[in-house]
């Protein structure tokens, strides 16, 4: 099976089990999930040329936005899972480890911390929220919850197409 195909299997399987544990967490521990429309508002602001915003929920919402938001979201996944193989190289398809996984899907926090946080208006690293400390180990297990779900997707494609 083509490389490419690989890394869009991961990928969206990684995104699939963070997107189960944001579910988990709402559930257990009231925790609300990520609100993707937002993340779709902040990208169509773009086009028209806004990449920061004070508040990104008071601005002008945008037809489409949660379609737009959950589109990147895996699109963004997909890409993260790109980035591991290139790291990592393409004998970690055929024989995946936990250590790299882990450590490339917590690396990738440094995007909502400076890039997405502070461009929807809640600062570097969730500074301007009211409670950064706890927006900030939240992101920091989301993604390692994304680097374990890289893991699981590449031994779960290993195992089916018997590569």
């Amino acid at each position: 099976m083509d490389n490419l195909v690989f890394v869009i299997l991961i990928g969206t399987g990684a995104t699939v089990v963070m997107d189960l544990w944001s579910l988990l967490r709402k559930h257990l521990f009231c925790i609300p999930p990520t609100n993707w429309g937002m993340v779709g508002r902040w990208i169509s602001h773009m086009r028209q040329g806004q990449f920061r915003h004070f508040t990104i929920a008071v601005s002008t919402s945008i037809r489409g936005e949660q379609f737009i938001g959950w589109t990147t979201h895996y699109l963004i996944g997909i890409a993260y899972a790109g980035l591991l193989i290139i790291t990592c190289g393409k004998a970690w398809i055929h024989n995946p480890s936990i250590g790299p996984a882990l450590a490339v899907g917590i690396a990738t926090v440094v995007a909502p911390f400076f890039i997405l946080q502070p461009g929807m208006g809640a600062g570097v690293a969730a500074s301007r929220t009211p409670n950064p400390n706890s927006i900030r180990l939240q992101s920091i297990i989301n993604h390692a919850v994304f680097g374990f779900g890289l893991f699981l997707s590449a031994v779960a494609i290993k195992f089916i197409y018997s590569i």
